[in-house]
């Protein structure tokens, strides 16, 4: 029997603006919530290039959102557990197609750079 594909849980780190400094500036708590199969791949040499020549930025890996999910993965703090153990960043915002023309349970991907 072949086995089925699927992703990992990952977490990410939802904003929730919390009140304004002295300045005006809006201050923010963070809350992990925990996202069930994602997929991680690793971007081609060539994603890699022409990304950091778009933004600046040097991408690790590409995630695989499943279908139905209504978090905002735009410019959020994403945990990967082993084997790519880690804390990461969100670039840029989710790539997405139709919904029912996409094979299988995943239907945005996102790139992510590592983030210390």
């Amino acid at each position: 029997m072949a086995g089925r594909l699927h992703g990992i849980t990952i977490q990410i780190y939802k904003r929730t603006q919390d009140g304004t400094d002295d300045f005006g500036r809006p201050i923010y708590s963070e809350t992990a919530v925990n996202v069930n199969d994602v997929l991680v791949g690793q971007p081609a040499a060539t994603e890699i290039l022409e990304i950091q020549n778009l933004t600046g930025k040097k991408i690790t890996y590409w995630l695989g959102i499943p279908k139905g999910d209504t978090n905002d993965w735009e410019n959020v703090k994403v945990v990967l557990p082993a084997p790519f153990s880690g804390t990461f960043r969100t670039v840029s915002f989710p790539q997405t197609g139709i919904q029912d023309l996409i094979p299988l349970q995943w239907g945005k991907n996102i790139a992510v750079e590592r983030y210390e």
